[in-house]
């Protein structure tokens, strides 16, 4: 196998890659719509307060699998954390192990000791990781939330229950100046990490704005709604949801600052959002939320407006 690295903002790279995508994520996830080219665009391109690694494997002139890593910029010494995919038509040739391979090599050169790679929670990708010497770091599951029929009604109870002392606002791509300070902060109070994205840190207006431009430039379009203050103006919670050429959208973050919550916001903040944005968008049929197993709130909320789990991926952990 020829590994090469490529970049994952080149529309080049999104074209060669994204048959071997389709092909693994129909067999992976087999209820879930063909991936599409934005949805490829968003999982490769460079996140804000990052940098992005692409190794693609390739067998004569053709891609076999590849992965990508996400390196914090603000954590010189942190790990590289990303995904690794082996398209069904090379399996068992030997494309995953050269793939751990260069990533650890190129961890290592950068000066980072650690390689943290999310795979399909199977006993196929415990015993590969097993043999690459990997210890398990832990597991999220897959939830799905089906916009129509009795799921999709469902929400609008949740999202018409009022929290007392506070009001909705809702936006699309673009936080309103008013706000986008006051979002910012809301935004700094999160602690729940990302494969392959930079940790929180003291974010500002011009972080948020960087962040919107990222999702468009992947052809993204970011749903968003906060709950405000009525009294002080301060953003108590936020929700994100990410729309693309797909009938299925993804649920990104969901925040309730630690003096707000048990009062039901965080319920009445995503199933706002979510309620919104199926309405702006008929073309979507599902959402699909990723939560890690110990995060006990979230999941029960999600269960709340019926959500149900389908899969879970583990992330494997081993020295570069």
């Amino acid at each position: 196998m020829d590994i090469r690295s490529l970049d994952g903002d080149d529309p080049a790279t999104i074209a060669l890659l994204l048959p071997g995508f389709q092909e693994t994520m129909s067999l992976e996830l087999p209820g879930d719509p063909p991936v599409s080219h934005a949805l490829l665009a968003r999982l490769l391109q460079r996140r804000h307060g990052a940098d992005r690694i692409v190794l693609v494997a390739f067998d004569g002139d053709r891609p076999a699998g590849c992965t990508k890593l996400g390196l914090d910029l603000g954590d010189p010494n942190g790990p590289g954390h990303g995904s690794l995919w082996v398209f069904p038509s090379f399996r068992r040739r030997g494309a995953g192990t050269a793939l751990v391979d260069a990533a650890r090599a190129e961890l290592r050169a950068r000066g980072r000791d650690r390689l943290m790679v999310d795979a399909p929670h199977t006993p196929t990708a415990e015993a590969f990781a097993a043999v690459r010497g990997a210890e398990l770091h832990g597991t999220n599951l897959r939830n799905r939330l089906f916009l129509r029929g009795p799921a999709r009604a469902g929400l609008d109870g949740p999202a018409d229950r009022v929290v007392p002392g506070h009001r909705l606002v809702h936006w699309s791509d673009r936080c309103p100046e008013e706000l986008v300070d006051l979002y910012a902060r809301a935004w700094g109070a999160l602690d729940a990490p990302v494969n392959g994205q930079a940790e929180v840190r003291a974010p500002t207006a011009a972080d948020v704005r960087a962040r919107e431009a990222e999702a468009e430039r992947a052809g993204h379009r970011q749903y968003v709604t906060a709950a405000v203050d009525t009294a002080t103006g301060e953003v108590a919670g936020y929700a994100t949801l990410f729309v693309r050429d797909s009938p299925m959208a993804d649920a990104g973050e969901t925040l309730v600052l630690a003096d707000r919550r048990r009062q039901g916001l965080g319920t009445w903040i995503k199933a706002g959002l979510i309620a919104r944005a199926a309405v702006e968008n008929p073309h979507l049929a599902l959402v699909q939320a990723w939560n890690d197993v110990r995060n006990d709130a979230v999941l029960a909320l999600n269960r709340r407006l019926g959500f149900v789990a389908d899969s879970s991926w583990s992330t494997y952990s081993v020295k570069s």
